[in-house]
């Protein structure tokens, strides 16, 4: 296969070279992409080193697939063009993920979503994914009637600007400790707007804002959990609302879920379906205090789930801990495993 990465230079483009190496991909023709200022920037791959082209010499390859993880402008404006000439494009921004004609796919749930003639299918949020995938089953069972969602997530999910701004901080504040004789400064003062990515601190602190903000008062990283949970689980009537929190944390995204069901479950039920989802872990044995974490999610593929009880506030209703690396399974990998379905249909 011949095979475009767009954006190959990113922080998930970075990730996609890296799953696409790990999955056996090393000795087909890949394609690496990017901006005009990253054109001719050198990247090691599967024992050889591959040269950054730009966006319109990638479309004239004519490659079998473009994996993009370069924006929704990007995607929006290249997409297409990639499409025209008969490559299957995966995207990884949120440019298609609300068109109706565009199949929103998370494999193990609705790959039969995409149809032969589809030659844009848009992979979902990070935060989406691995909530989707742990529930799916749970769904099928029960049936889904409404989800309280809150969500911890990684700064990762921002960017490389957001891992340089949490690095920042960290040295920053080190060093006003040593100065300070040990004494703690309470914010930090000093420090250069240049590297911001958020409008506050993350170092030692979190804020209720990913996205941007709605009018309606919700973010736009929390109106997707809604609208494309409701696509991917094909089903109209769930009652979803959600919280979105980002922590300084770069191993994953963490989810607490509240799902209210239309039948009753059985909590050994919830458990059994939770272990044969495929791409779950079931991770919960709280006499040891083993439940799902970000640093144990780094640089896995499975989506973690513990913390399983009954809310015993009301009936049929069963809270979860979703934890999963969104660089991986929350994007570079469900792309890849998109591709490799599609692939082996072919």
């Amino acid at each position: 296969m011949k095979i475009a990465v767009v954006g190959a230079t990113g922080l998930v483009g970075s990730v996609m070279l890296k799953v696409l190496e790990e999955r056996g991909f090393g000795d087909e023709e890949i394609i690496v992409a990017a901006s005009p200022k990253s054109v001719g920037k050198m990247i090691p791959f599967a024992g050889r080193t591959l040269t950054v082209i730009g966006v319109d010499d990638a479309i004239a390859r004519r490659p079998d697939y473009a994996i993009f993880s370069a924006g929704a402008a990007a995607s929006r404006q290249y997409a297409p063009l990639f499409a025209a000439q008969g490559t299957i494009v995966i995207d990884n921004s949120s440019a298609w993920r609300k068109d109706a004609d565009k199949p929103l796919v998370v494999p193990e749930i609705n790959i039969d979503a995409v149809k032969p003639t589809d030659r844009i299918i848009a992979n979902p949020n990070c935060s989406t994914i691995q909530m989707v995938l742990a529930l799916s089953r749970l769904h099928r069972q029960y049936r889904i009637k409404r989800l309280v969602i809150s969500t911890y997530q990684s700064i990762t999910g921002t960017g490389v600007k957001a891992v340089n701004q949490l690095k920042e901080e960290e040295a920053w504040h080190a060093e006003q400790m040593i100065k300070s004789h040990g004494t703690a400064p309470t914010q930090l003062d000093g420090m250069g707007e240049h590297s911001q990515a958020y409008p506050y601190q993350i170092f030692r602190n979190l804020f209720p804002h990913g996205g941007d903000f709605q009018p309606d008062g919700y973010t736009t990283e929390e109106q997707k959990l809604v609208d494309e949970t409701l696509k991917i689980l094909r089903d109209p009537d769930i009652a979803i609302t959600a919280t979105v929190a980002r922590v300084p944390v770069v191993g994953g995204h963490s989810e607490a879920v509240n799902a209210e069901f239309e039948k009753e479950f059985d909590i050994e039920e919830v458990r059994q379906l939770l272990i044969e989802t495929p791409g779950v872990i079931l991770y919960d044995d709280i006499a040891n205090n083993k439940y799902p974490m970000p640093i144990l999610s780094e640089g896995r593929d499975e989506v973690f789930v513990g913390r399983v009880r009954r809310d015993l506030s009301q009936p049929r209703t069963l809270n979860l801990w979703v934890v999963a690396d969104n660089l991986r399974k929350g994007a570079a990998t469900n792309a890849i495993q998109i591709m490799q379905q599609l692939a082996k249909v072919k």
